[in-house]
């Protein structure tokens, strides 16, 4: 499923543009910046409510497709600069990283 599918299908709001054809193949529930480097895969939707530049440069080294804000966590100004210029895609929810995940889950191939 591409990023934009799954932003479509799950009523993700675009705070940042990537590519958003790239395809997600996985996800990853976390907040700790130093697990979630260790643990998070390649092309893993990550589900976080860090909105800070740290988490985007954790992005850019774990390679995942998108970040998704979960809860309505705020991107600080600096994350959203840098996410721009490295083009990682960040997203955003309402909801809690569990039901994004039980929803991606349902839906991802």
């Amino acid at each position: 499923m591409t990023v934009q599918a799954m932003m479509e299908q799950l009523d993700l709001r675009l705070l940042t543009g990537g590519d958003l054809s790239r395809e997600v193949t996985g996800c990853y529930c976390g907040d700790l910046l130093s697990w979630v480097m260790g643990k998070a895969q390649e092309g893993d939707c990550w589900l976080t409510v860090m909105g800070n530049i740290n988490a985007v440069a954790v992005a850019v080294l774990t390679d995942c497709a998108c970040i998704v804000l979960t809860e309505n966590a705020a991107l600080d100004e600096n994350a959203k600069a840098r996410a721009e210029q490295q083009g990682v895609t960040i997203l955003t929810t309402a909801e809690s990283a569990y039901q994004i995940a039980v929803k991606l889950s349902a839906v991802i191939a």
